[in-house]
Protein backbone atom coordinates (compact mmCIF):
# COMPACT_ATOMS: atom_id res chain seq x y z
CA UNK A 1 0.00 0.00 0.00
CA UNK A 2 2.95 2.34 1.28
CA UNK A 3 4.38 1.64 -2.35
CA UNK A 4 1.01 2.68 -4.37
CA UNK A 5 0.94 5.63 -2.13
CA UNK A 6 4.04 6.78 -3.44
CA UNK A 7 3.81 6.13 -6.78
CA UNK A 8 0.78 8.28 -6.86
CA UNK A 9 2.81 11.01 -5.12
CA UNK A 10 5.32 10.62 -8.05
CA UNK A 11 2.96 10.74 -10.73
CA UNK A 12 1.36 13.57 -9.39
CA UNK A 13 4.62 15.22 -9.28
CA UNK A 14 5.14 14.57 -12.87
CA UNK A 15 2.00 16.16 -13.24
CA UNK A 16 2.61 19.24 -11.49
CA UNK A 17 5.79 19.51 -13.09
CA UNK A 18 4.21 19.07 -17.03
CA UNK A 19 1.67 21.75 -15.88
CA UNK A 20 4.26 23.95 -14.45
CA UNK A 21 6.29 23.43 -17.46
CA UNK A 22 2.82 24.42 -19.84
CA UNK A 23 2.44 27.98 -17.09
CA UNK A 24 5.77 28.41 -18.14
CA UNK A 25 6.04 27.66 -22.21
CA UNK A 26 2.78 30.02 -22.22
CA UNK A 27 4.39 32.46 -20.19
CA UNK A 28 7.42 32.36 -22.95
CA UNK A 29 5.25 32.28 -25.85
CA UNK A 30 3.31 35.85 -23.98
CA UNK A 31 6.75 37.72 -23.33
CA UNK A 32 8.38 36.67 -26.99
CA UNK A 33 4.52 37.83 -28.73
CA UNK A 34 4.97 41.20 -26.33
CA UNK A 35 8.68 41.69 -27.52
CA UNK A 36 7.84 41.22 -31.26
CA UNK A 37 4.53 43.18 -30.84
CA UNK A 38 6.31 46.34 -29.26
CA UNK A 39 8.92 45.65 -31.96
CA UNK A 40 6.65 45.94 -34.70
CA UNK A 41 5.43 49.06 -33.16
CA UNK A 42 8.38 51.09 -32.51
CA UNK A 43 9.08 50.09 -36.37
CA UNK A 44 5.10 50.95 -37.73
CA UNK A 45 4.74 53.31 -35.60
CA UNK A 46 7.84 55.57 -35.75
CA UNK A 47 6.63 55.19 -39.89
CA UNK A 48 3.11 55.89 -39.66
CA UNK A 49 3.90 59.09 -37.37
CA UNK A 50 6.48 60.11 -40.37
CA UNK A 51 4.33 59.89 -42.95
CA UNK A 52 1.27 61.44 -41.61
CA UNK A 53 3.88 64.88 -40.34
CA UNK A 54 5.32 65.35 -43.79
CA UNK A 55 1.75 64.70 -45.21
CA UNK A 56 0.42 66.90 -43.35
CA UNK A 57 3.51 69.14 -42.92
CA UNK A 58 3.40 69.02 -47.05
CA UNK A 59 -0.57 69.69 -47.19
CA UNK A 60 -0.89 66.93 -48.94
CA UNK A 61 -4.77 65.84 -49.55
CA UNK A 62 -5.63 62.35 -46.74
CA UNK A 63 -5.28 59.91 -49.33
CA UNK A 64 -1.56 60.90 -49.79
CA UNK A 65 -0.64 61.11 -47.07
CA UNK A 66 -1.94 58.13 -45.31
CA UNK A 67 -0.64 56.04 -48.53
CA UNK A 68 2.73 57.39 -47.46
CA UNK A 69 2.04 56.92 -43.78
CA UNK A 70 1.47 53.20 -44.78
CA UNK A 71 4.64 52.54 -47.25
CA UNK A 72 6.49 54.16 -44.28
CA UNK A 73 4.84 51.66 -41.41
CA UNK A 74 5.79 48.68 -43.62
CA UNK A 75 9.21 49.87 -44.84
CA UNK A 76 10.59 50.84 -41.28
CA UNK A 77 8.15 47.64 -39.65
CA UNK A 78 10.27 45.69 -42.03
CA UNK A 79 13.45 47.82 -41.36
CA UNK A 80 13.60 47.12 -38.27
CA UNK A 81 12.93 43.26 -38.29
CA UNK A 82 15.30 42.99 -40.75
CA UNK A 83 18.41 44.95 -39.35
CA UNK A 84 18.95 42.37 -36.48
CA UNK A 85 19.03 39.68 -38.75
CA UNK A 86 21.81 41.03 -40.74
CA UNK A 87 23.67 41.70 -37.27
CA UNK A 88 23.09 38.32 -36.97
CA UNK A 89 24.87 37.23 -40.22
CA UNK A 90 21.90 36.38 -42.26
CA UNK A 91 22.05 37.66 -46.02
CA UNK A 92 20.03 40.33 -46.90
CA UNK A 93 17.50 37.63 -49.24
CA UNK A 94 17.26 35.26 -45.92
CA UNK A 95 16.62 38.08 -43.55
CA UNK A 96 14.16 39.50 -46.26
CA UNK A 97 12.11 36.32 -46.58
CA UNK A 98 12.11 35.52 -42.39
CA UNK A 99 10.18 39.13 -41.81
CA UNK A 100 7.97 38.63 -44.46
CA UNK A 101 7.20 35.30 -42.73
CA UNK A 102 7.20 36.29 -39.34
CA UNK A 103 6.65 39.63 -39.16
CA UNK A 104 4.63 40.32 -42.53
CA UNK A 105 1.09 39.49 -41.15
CA UNK A 106 1.72 41.02 -37.86
CA UNK A 107 2.58 44.42 -39.91
CA UNK A 108 0.06 44.06 -42.49
CA UNK A 109 -2.51 43.61 -39.28
CA UNK A 110 -1.20 46.77 -37.50
CA UNK A 111 -1.20 49.20 -40.19
CA UNK A 112 -4.80 48.30 -41.17
CA UNK A 113 -6.13 48.52 -37.47
CA UNK A 114 -3.73 51.68 -37.18
CA UNK A 115 -5.28 53.48 -40.24
CA UNK A 116 -8.97 52.37 -39.59
CA UNK A 117 -8.76 53.77 -36.00
CA UNK A 118 -7.54 57.07 -37.33
CA UNK A 119 -9.62 57.43 -39.98
CA UNK A 120 -12.68 56.98 -37.91
CA UNK A 121 -11.77 58.67 -35.36
CA UNK A 122 -13.31 62.01 -35.71
CA UNK A 123 -11.82 65.51 -36.31
CA UNK A 124 -8.38 63.88 -36.95
CA UNK A 125 -8.18 63.22 -40.93
CA UNK A 126 -8.93 67.48 -40.74
CA UNK A 127 -6.45 67.99 -37.79
CA UNK A 128 -3.05 69.78 -38.42
CA UNK A 129 0.23 68.69 -36.89
CA UNK A 130 0.08 71.34 -33.71
CA UNK A 131 -3.47 70.26 -32.73
CA UNK A 132 -4.31 67.62 -30.14
CA UNK A 133 -6.70 65.95 -32.14
CA UNK A 134 -3.95 64.89 -34.41
CA UNK A 135 -2.01 63.12 -32.22
CA UNK A 136 -4.97 61.75 -29.90
CA UNK A 137 -5.70 59.67 -33.28
CA UNK A 138 -2.28 58.82 -33.84
CA UNK A 139 -1.47 57.31 -30.13
CA UNK A 140 -5.51 55.67 -30.22
CA UNK A 141 -4.26 53.89 -33.63
CA UNK A 142 -0.83 53.10 -32.81
CA UNK A 143 -2.68 51.26 -29.20
CA UNK A 144 -5.42 49.51 -31.35
CA UNK A 145 -2.61 48.54 -33.72
CA UNK A 146 -0.52 47.11 -30.76
CA UNK A 147 -3.67 45.42 -29.54
CA UNK A 148 -4.86 44.16 -32.77
CA UNK A 149 -1.36 42.70 -33.79
CA UNK A 150 -0.79 40.80 -30.45
CA UNK A 151 -2.48 37.97 -30.99
CA UNK A 152 -1.06 37.35 -34.31
CA UNK A 153 2.29 37.33 -32.87
CA UNK A 154 1.48 35.04 -29.74
CA UNK A 155 -0.04 32.75 -32.44
CA UNK A 156 2.99 32.90 -34.86
CA UNK A 157 5.38 32.18 -32.01
CA UNK A 158 3.11 29.66 -30.51
CA UNK A 159 3.47 27.55 -33.48
CA UNK A 160 7.21 28.25 -34.24
CA UNK A 161 6.41 30.82 -37.04
CA UNK A 162 8.02 33.50 -35.67
CA UNK A 163 12.45 33.63 -35.17
CA UNK A 164 13.52 34.43 -31.57
CA UNK A 165 14.49 37.94 -30.46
Amino acid sequence: MNHHIQQQGHAGHHMHDHESAKIRQHENHFVLALSATLHCLIGCGLGEVLGMVIGTWLGWDNTSTMILAITLGFVLGFAFGIIPLLRAGYSVKAAFRQVLVAEGLSIAVMETVEVLVQVNTPGVMDAHLHEWTFWKGMLLGLAAGFVAAFPVNYLFIKKGFRHRH
